[in-house]
């Protein structure tokens, strides 16, 4: 496990830490650093402190951190945030992020935009990340996902959309009725060989059929014990046994 620490010595390039092929912590916060070209090799790096640094882009420069968990960037120079967070998006592993201070974090959507493409971050420039915003992220970059997400209900997915409070929660429609065909060139259900008109009626019936659950048990107090068997020296009759099934 090594350490690294070099803050506030006004630094404005590091020779390559390569050699470092195990460092885990770095501290270069409150310098003049504008490359991070030297950190190519540390892979294993979990924590990188380069906030008041000179940053102006890191583009292909962290992107192999794939274990970093926190990582200060705040107070730099950072402006196009798109290229930022794709830089991070590999880091699974991302708990705690800071990216104020920089020109992107102007941007009125900068919030929710990190929040959405990078899941894994639970605290976000000092505060936490809510699971109302994370909705609402969702909501504003993937509104398809999000309407999905609301219509699924008990497992099962509904065409409805989400009823207000107050209303009935019932489904009101009317059960589906299976349409007999009058002709043979219809879809047949693999099961019961019965032709249907509508291929969502065989598909029905299929799963219905399939759907079958079955159990058996027997009342063990009436079950003969091998010390009896050896007594009543007699052949064994087969136990009660009671089979259940229910869909």
């Amino acid at each position: 496990l090594l350490i690294f620490f070099s803050s506030s010595r006004g630094l404005r390039s590091i020779p390559s830490l390569s050699k470092f092929h195990r460092l885990r912590y770095l501290w270069l916060n409150n310098n003049k650093i504008q490359d991070l070209t030297f950190l190519i090799k540390n892979y294993c790096l979990t924590e990188l402190y380069l906030n008041n640094n000179e940053l102006t882009d890191i583009s292909g420069a962290l992107k192999h951190l794939c274990s970093l968990q926190i990582l200060f960037l705040h107070n730099n120079d950072l402006k196009k945030l798109g290229k930022t967070v794709k830089e991070l998006k590999g880091m699974i592993s991302l708990h705690t992020l800071n990216l104020f201070q920089n020109p992107l974090a102007y941007d009125p959507a900068y919030r929710l935009y990190v929040i959405y493409l990078l899941p894994s971050v639970q605290l976000l420039d000092r505060k936490l990340v809510t699971e109302r915003e994370r909705e609402s992220a969702l909501h504003l970059y993937n509104p398809e996902r999000s309407l999905l997400v609301q219509s699924i209900a008990f497992g099962k997915r509904v065409n409805t959309s989400l009823r207000t409070t107050g209303e009935s929660s019932r489904c009101t429609q009317p059960a589906r009725r299976l349409i007999m065909p009058t002709d043979k060139g219809h879809l047949l259900c693999s099961f019961c060989r019965v032709p249907f008109e509508n291929p969502e009626d065989a598909v029905l019936v299929r799963a219905v059929t399939r759907s079958l659950t079955e159990f058996s048990f027997v009342d063990w107090n009436k079950v003969v014990t091998c010390p009896e068997k050896q007594l009543q020296n007699k052949a064994e009759e087969p136990p009660d046994k009671m089979t259940v099934q229910f869909r």
